[in-house]
């Protein structure tokens, strides 16, 4: 095997934070590497010092033995990286052709080459397995379809060696099975990748190495065919790792309902006639593949849009139509599905984001002025208790982690002890260490009385935290299933839409 890249003695701070620290890797032609880490282990640092984002405090990066000049992009797209990352760098309002040539033809060139372009994006997307409307606008594509155009982004330069950063945090299974399969065969045609991913089950699938980062430094290297998914995980957070399962429990009454609600959005029915209703202390489950309701649901829900008809209640009020404001007061905690569009304002600090949805409670405010020792006392608490790794009360939020993101999220809203818990998606683009410890806190809730919504396509969560599921195809929702029937094939086949003429699904 050729070596296509080599990082030697990586090291970088962020002030008193050591992100790197003296990391070597290579990765040879042909090869796919899976960077391994918990959230902020600092893979994505690595993999943005090789790309010329950021310039290490020590060390070289070569690229087919030759030396790569610190923190130049250019120079690393010159010798061939390319990186998609994991929130899409597209303009939503240009074409994909428009998205693709874009920073390729120099300034003064009279006119762009387009049917040339055209022509090069077409024979890549054949010859990838990548297919794309050249002429769609990308603000209208699902996120399946941008990511495509990301890769494609990339191999239009010329790309040798393929970095992709938790590249399946947004697809649903069947389209991040379709990717693993595409990625295949990118490398069979001599490309070299590197992902970063925290999901066990697709680093043993897709990648032939695996290295593991903990705290800033390389632990270990595995060749994906000598190691297990206990083994990596166990490296990966320095201690084996069980994931919390839920216990019996009575519930109590109903806490949130929805009586025969139709959602309308842009011109579409969302949301059919749909009736649900989730009790204290326990866990309701919606399970679906991406893009059938959710997202229209979990707006519902919080009071971000009112259905056309039907009624809400939240813990005997009437809601329908309320805002998100009386939602909240009527005690809602909400774990939204973009944490960095609807979760956080990333330019403001943590401590200002812990208490952002609570600022008219006393405690964080008083005639009108925020009190901002309690609200950096209460920032301080939540960094402790949920293990927000480099974060103080004043580090600029979109400094942290997507996972230690969550993280804040996450307690901030469990420390409100909400009576209803929207958790949308709550684990996404978290590593395993950090999935075990949303599941506690989320079962803890439960134990406490909270009733807890829980939309989600990881089927194994589903299943390991929820008391009832019921699956959503086209905005509507199946009929229940008990924790007790539950199981992957079934909930499959709920999420295919394959149920019987009583909502139940037809395992024929």
């Amino acid at each position: 095997m050729t070596e296509v890249l080599a990082l030697r003695n990586i090291t970088r701070r962020f002030g008193p934070l050591l992100a790197n620290d003296d990391i070597t890797l290579t990765l040879e032609q042909g090869e796919i590497l899976a960077l391994l880490g918990e959230n902020g282990a600092g893979k994505t640092t690595l993999m943005n010092i090789l790309f010329g984002h950021y310039a290490a405090d020590s060390g070289t990066v070569e690229v087919f033995g030759q030396p790569l000049p610190p923190g130049r992009p250019r120079a690393a797209i010159d010798a061939g990286v390319g990186m998609v990352h994991q929130h899409f760098t597209l303009a939503g309002n240009l074409s994909v052709l428009d998205n693709v040539m874009l920073g390729t033809e120099p300034l003064w060139r009279p006119a762009s080459h387009r049917r040339a372009g055209r022509a090069r994006l077409l024979a890549l997307a054949d010859r990838f397995g990548l297919p794309v409307d050249p002429d769609a606008r990308v603000g209208r594509l699902s996120v399946g379809e941008r990511q495509r155009v990301e890769i494609l982004k990339a191999l239009y330069r010329d790309a040798r060696i393929l970095i992709l950063d938790e590249p399946t945090a947004v697809l649903a299974r069947p389209e991040a099975q379709k990717l693993f399969e595409t990625l295949r065969g990118m490398t069979e045609a001599g490309l070299s990748l590197i992902f970063i991913s925290h999901k066990l089950t697709e680093v043993m699938a897709a990648s032939d190495r695996v290295a593991v980062l903990r705290a800033g430094r390389l632990v270990a290297e595995r060749r994906t065919a000598d190691t297990s998914a206990g083994e990596l995980a166990e490296l990966m957070v320095g201690r084996r790792v069980t994931r919390p399962r839920r216990a019996p429990q009575t519930p109590g009454a109903p806490v949130l309902v929805a009586e025969g609600v139709r959602l309308e959005q842009d011109g579409q029915t969302r949301l059919h006639d749909l009736s649900l209703e989730v009790r204290a202390g326990e866990i309701l489950a919606i399970v679906g593949v991406s893009g059938n309701g959710q997202s229209a649901l979990g707006a519902l829900l919080t009071g971000q849009t009112a259905p056309a008809a039907g009624r809400l209640v939240l813990g005997g009020r009437d809601m329908t139509g309320a805002r998100v404001r009386d939602f909240t007061a009527a005690g809602m905690g909400r774990i939204p599905e973009d944490r960095h569009a609807e979760g956080v304002v990333g330019d403001l600090p943590v401590w200002e984001n812990a208490v952002l949805e609570r600022l008219r409670q006393t405690r964080f405010s008083r005639f009108g002025f925020v009190r901002r020792a309690a609200a950096r006392a209460h920032a301080r608490d939540l960094i402790a208790r949920f293990d927000i790794r480099g974060a103080t009360p004043e580090t600029p939020t979109r400094q942290l982690s997507g996972g230690n993101m969550q993280k804040l999220i996450l307690g901030r809203t469990l420390a409100s002890g909400p009576r209803f818990i929207l958790a949308n998606q709550p684990t996404r683009g978290l590593d395993e260490g950090a999935i075990a410890a949303v599941h506690a806190d989320l079962l803890a809730a439960r134990a406490r009385g909270a009733a807890i919504l829980l939309i989600t396509e990881e089927l194994e969560e589903a299943v390991a935290l929820a008391d009832r599921l019921r699956a959503i195809v086209g905005g509507r929702l199946s009929r229940e299933l008990g924790a007790e029937d539950a199981d992957p094939r079934t909930l499959g086949l709920m999420m295919a839409g394959v149920w019987d003429t009583r909502g139940a699904p037809d395992a024929a």
